[in-house]
């Protein structure tokens, strides 16, 4: 049975590999300590009877932004700058578990605790970073919009996310 948790100790980090050093190295040796820190949460994905072996895993941030860099649709709803959003700050699935849907499932969670964190402090929305146009392309099949002049940060408003989770 598969499970989501927040990354721990026991979590075998050395042994992910996702193709991707970026990530692998972020995983490996930094994502622990940004939790400890308060800076991020890394959550991963895992069989209940394995559940030191890593899947997958994504990485949550809280960050601001100024409604100028939103898509024009959006940016007479909001005053202009401190706008309380969310960061899909990294998101990977190893070699040997890719092309099953585990990409699919982290984005889901990643979308359920956007809304969480919405419904207790506020945010418009969900943001990704992506690392290149194949990444760009997977977000944007979930409704992410590429913000003005940044082709590769996406945004997913808190309207279309709380749509998305009624309609599963």
């Amino acid at each position: 049975m598969l499970k989501i948790a927040p990354l721990s100790r026991e979590h075998d980090r050395a042994a992910f590999d996702c193709g991707v050093e970026e990530l692998n190295a972020f995983l490996k040796a930094t994502a622990r300590q940004h939790g400890e820190k308060g800076l991020s949460r890394t959550f991963v994905l895992i069989e209940s009877d394995r559940a030191g072996v890593i899947l997958g895993f994504f990485t949550l941030a809280l960050c601001e932004i100024t409604a100028e860099h939103l898509p024009p649709s959006f940016t007479a709803m909001y005053p202009k700058h401190n706008l309380p959003a969310v960061r899909l700050a990294r998101l990977a699935v190893s070699l040997r578990h890719q092309a099953k849907g585990y990409g699919t499932l982290l984005v889901a969670e990643a979308v359920h605790r956007t809304i969480l964190i919405a419904d207790q402090s506020g945010s418009i929305g969900l943001f990704v970073d992506a690392k290149n146009d194949r990444a760009g392309d997977f977000y944007k099949r979930y409704g992410f919009v590429s913000l003005a002049g940044q082709d590769n940060t996406l945004f997913l408003p808190l309207k279309t996310l709380r749509a998305a989770i009624k309609s599963r």
